[in-house]
């Protein structure tokens, strides 16, 4: 009963009944109102529209509940806008001021919040746009891409910012973002174009050595097909590995078979020679020069299938006389450097797939030539350490006849150290300037 007498007073006190109907007091600015009729008593119409006000008192009590303890209190201005702009045609009885009051507080407290969270918003976007500038200059396709991924994907996440500089900031974003694709747009043609030109040559070489396979000018052919090695290894450019060791499987086969009758040339040669002869050192000289530049042209075949050929084309040189003299020691040098190389990259590409780290082989060519280059680095600071190790002892060896034997051990070790360091220099120098010449 009290709780009624006390709704009642209240609305008594907001409104009153005049000729049957049911009017709100002056309030918000606004003249009294009809809000409705009495269809019982004069109390009892009251009382309802009294109600109805607390209704809308609760309304307004959990949506500004909800704002208090929501993280994203600006999600919450249109329904506080909305409810403001309810009281002025709400059919109730009740405290309007107060309401008002309260609506009128939250939305002073969301401007700020939202004035800051724009800020924020600002901030970070600039930071979007100053990263997606600095890759104009970028030539690290594959995590360039990935980066201008992240960044439209955290553009889009962020919040508004003032609609004064929505527009242009949105232009510029986009525009930086434009440059990137537009420069790799423009770098795949290119590599596109470049490839289609390195298997052009490669064709070319092709033709060249399958015209020449079965030739009978076996001295005048060796030079040319030597050329066309040469003029292989020094072709410009990458193509996809599957097509690469094709071609090159084609190329290899037309010298190969050039080779192997030069072979069966040269054993008809000693045939009919005196019983016993050895071979002239001119015909020594060419079979180990036709090794060093088979040895050489394994540079361009994959590292697994490379090594077997080289083990195979050692045990063929140990076949081939003695030849003495300084051109037999600069062929020698020749076919030593090759084979080192073949078996240094075998060993860096059983490294790369045993490696724990997790991350995949980069598939751009100058990524994968420079990653290659650095790996190599960092295989070469533990031989030259155990290179150090290796002298250091040797130095520190007793001259004693007893260890001659250590000595030579010792000796042939740092020869090989050596080497090995040599071998991976060169390779670095050679992934180098790959890198240079595909990016």
């Amino acid at each position: 009963m009290e709780s009624t007498d006390h709704l009642l007073a209240d609305a008594q006190r907001f409104g009153y009944v005049e000729a049957d109907g049911v009017w709100l007091r002056p309030v918000l600015a606004q003249p009294a109102r009809q809000i409705g009729l009495v269809k019982d008593t004069a109390e009892a119409a009251l009382l309802y529209f009294a109600q109805r006000f607390g209704l809308l008192h609760t309304k307004v009590d959990n949506t500004l509940a909800a704002m208090a303890t929501s993280d994203n209190k600006g999600s919450f201005l249109m329904k506080v806008l909305h409810l403001k702009e309810q009281l002025r045609s709400y059919e109730g009885l009740g405290d309007f001021e107060a309401l008002h009051r309260q609506l009128v507080a939250a939305e002073q407290a969301m401007a700020v919040t939202v004035a800051q969270n724009r800020e924020k918003n600002l901030a970070t976007k600039l930071g979007f746009i100053l990263e997606a500038e600095a890759l104009r200059d970028s030539i690290e396709w594959v995590s360039a891409s990935e980066k201008v991924k992240d960044l439209r994907q955290g553009w889009l996440k962020t919040g508004p910012i003032d609609k004064a500089r929505a527009e242009e900031l949105e232009s510029r974003f986009q525009n930086a973002i434009q440059v990137f694709f537009d420069r790799r747009k423009a770098f795949q043609s290119d590599k596109k174009a470049m490839a289609n030109r390195v298997q052009s040559r490669y064709l070319d070489l092709i033709q060249q050595a399958e015209n020449l396979k079965n030739s009978e000018q076996f001295e005048t052919v060796s030079r040319q097909l030597k050329q066309l090695q040469l003029a292989w290894r020094e072709v410009n450019g990458s193509l996809p590995k599957k097509q690469a060791s094709e071609l090159w499987t084609r190329f290899r086969a037309a010298n190969n078979h050039f080779f192997e009758r030069l072979k069966v040339h040269i054993a008809s040669q000693q045939a009919a020679g005196a019983p016993g002869a050895p071979a002239p050192a001119e015909v020594l000289l060419a079979r180990k020069r036709a090794l060093a530049e088979r040895a050489e042209a394994l540079m361009s075949v994959p590292p697994q299938e490379a090594i077997n050929h080289a083990k195979a084309l050692q045990a063929e040189w140990k076949q081939v006389g003695t030849v003495r003299g300084e051109e037999s020691d600069r062929i020698w040098q020749r076919f030593m450097v090759a084979c080192d190389k073949i078996f240094e990259l075998s060993a860096l590409d059983y490294h790369l797939r045993k490696r724990t780290d997790g991350a995949p082989m980069p598939t751009d060519p100058a990524e994968r030539a420079r990653f290659r280059a650095t790996t190599l680095r960092s295989l070469l600071s533990d031989d030259n350490q155990e290179l150090a190790t290796l002298r250091d002892n040797l130095a520190n060896l007793s001259p004693s006849p007893a260890n001659d034997a250590f000595r030579l051990m010792l000796q042939t070790k740092v020869r090989s150290f050596e080497r090995k360091i040599r071998t991976k220099n060169d390779l670095i120098a050679l992934f180098t300037q790959q890198a240079q010449a595909a990016g």
